[in-house]
C-alpha cells in the first residue's frame, strides 16, 4: 500500500530543543554532519544522532534497568522494525489473545505503539519513564547499535532480536519515506548519504556489523535474522523467532495453524488495511500510514540506476570483507 501524502508532523526525536546541559556539552565535542532536513546530526559511539535522540541515548543508559526476561528488537530503519515488532508481539502474547479474534490489539492498534522505542519514545519524553509496571517479558524497540545498547543491559541475559535488510532496499524504502517530510530530497542524495554513512542511525554496515559479530560469540543472547529469509520462508522463520524467545509453538499449535494465523494477523497487507493503521500518529510521533509501503524484497531494481546500485554493492562488499557477513 502506497502511504498518503504526509507525515504529518516532523518527530520530535529528530528536534534539537530538549537537551541538557550535559547533552550540549557532549554535542560541542562531538563530529557533525546535516541532515536531510538541514538540521545536525552528531556522531556518538560511531552512530549518527539527532540531539532529542542522543539526550534520549544518554537518559536510556543512565537509568534504564534491564529485567533478564526482556525482549529487544534491533533494526536499522525501514529494515523490515514494523513487521518484526508485529511478528514478536503476536508470538509471545498468543495465549493472551487468539491470533484470530477481533479483540487482538494489533487489530486496534499500530505496532510501534504496542512494541515501543527505547530511545525515539520512551526516553525522548521522559528521562525515567515508568517501565516497572510492565508485565513480562517486557517488549521493547532501538535503532542503536549494539556497542550502545549494551552498556544498558548490564550483564542481563534479555534477549535480542535484530532484523537486517539489503541495504538498496534499505535506501529506497527511507528515501520514499523521507521524501514525504522534504519535498526536494533526492534519491541521488540518499545515495550519496548512504555511501558517505552520516545519516541517523547510520552508517549501516557498522550496525549491521555490531549484531552480526555479537550474533557469533553470543555474550548476550542476539538472534540475526534477515528480512529477506522472513519473506521467503516465513513459517521457519517465525518458529526460529518463538524459539528463540522461549516460547516454541508446540506440535498442537503447529497442526492447528497457529503459525499461519499470525503470520496472516501481521502481514502487511492484512495490518497495512486496518483503520487503526491509516489514521492517528504513533507513540513517537509518525503518523500511523507512513510504516507501511510495500515492503517486498528487490524494489531498489525499479529505482536505482546500475551506476548507484554499483556504488553500493562495492562499499558494502569492502565494508563487510573478512567478517562472514554476505548479501545477495
Amino acid at each position: 500500500m502506497e502511504a498518503p501524502q504526509n507525515l504529518q508532523t516532523t518527530p520530535n526525536f529528530t528536534n534539537d530543543d530538549g537537551v541538557s546541559q550535559e547533552c550540549e556539552n557532549l554535542i560541542s565535542s562531538l563530529a557533525s554532519e546535516k541532515s536531510f532536513t538541514g538540521k545536525k546530526l552528531y556522531n556518538y559511539q560511531g552512530s549518527w544522532y539527532h540531539p532529542n535522540t542522543l539526550q534520549a541515548i544518554l537518559n536510556f543508559k543512565k537509568h534504564f534497568q534491564a529485567r533478564d526476561s526482556d525482549i529487544i528488537l534491533a533494526s536499522l530503519p525501514k529494515s523490515g522494525t514494523t513487521w518484526l515488532k508485529a511478528l514478536a508481539f503476536a508470538v509471545v502474547h498468543r495465549n493472551k489473545y487468539a491470533a484470530n479474534l477481533v479483540s487482538h490489539p494489533l487489530l486496534s492498534d499500530n505496532p510501534h505503539n504496542l512494541v515501543r522505542f527505547l530511545e525515539l519514545d520512551l526516553y525522548v519524553k521522559n528521562q525515567r519513564p515508568d517501565l516497572e509496571e510492565l508485565p513480562s517479558p517486557r517488549l521493547f524497540a532501538t535503532h542503536m547499535p549494539f556497542q550502545t545498547l549494551h552498556e544498558s543491559l548490564r550483564d542481563s541475559p534479555c534477549k535480542v532480536v535484530y532484523v537486517c535488510r539489503n541495504v538498496k532496499d534499505v535506501l529506497v524504502s527511507r528515501w520514499h519515506f523521507r521524501s514525504k517530510l522534504v519535498s526536494n530530497y533526492s534519491l541521488e542524495d540518499t545515495v550519496d548519504e548512504f555511501i558517505k554513512g552520516a545519516y541517523s542511525f547510520g552508517p549501516f554496515h557498522d550496525q549491521v556489523l555490531s549484531y552480526w559479530k555479537e550474533s557469533l560469540v553470543n555474550s548476550n543472547p542476539v538472534l540475526f535474522m534477515r528480512y529477506e529469509e522472513m519473506i521467503e520462508k516465513p513459517v521457519a522463520q517465525v518458529m526460529r523467532l518463538a524459539d528463540f524467545l522461549g516460547c516454541s509453538f508446540t506440535d498442537e499449535e503447529k497442526q492447528a495453524g497457529t503459525v499461519e494465523k499470525i503470520l496472516d494477523l501481521c502481514s502487511l497487507g492484512n495490518l497495512s488495511s486496518l483503520e487503526a493503521n491509516k489514521t492517528g500518529t504513533s507513540t513517537c510521533g509518525i503518523a500511523h500510514h507512513a510504516f507501511f509501503r510495500k515492503g517486498g524484497v528487490g524494489d531498489w531494481k525499479n529505482h536505482l540506476t546500475d551506476g548507484m546500485a554499483r556504488k553500493l554493492d562495492e562499499m558494502i562488499e569492502k565494508k563487510l570483507e573478512g567478517s562472514g557477513l554476505k548479501f545477495e
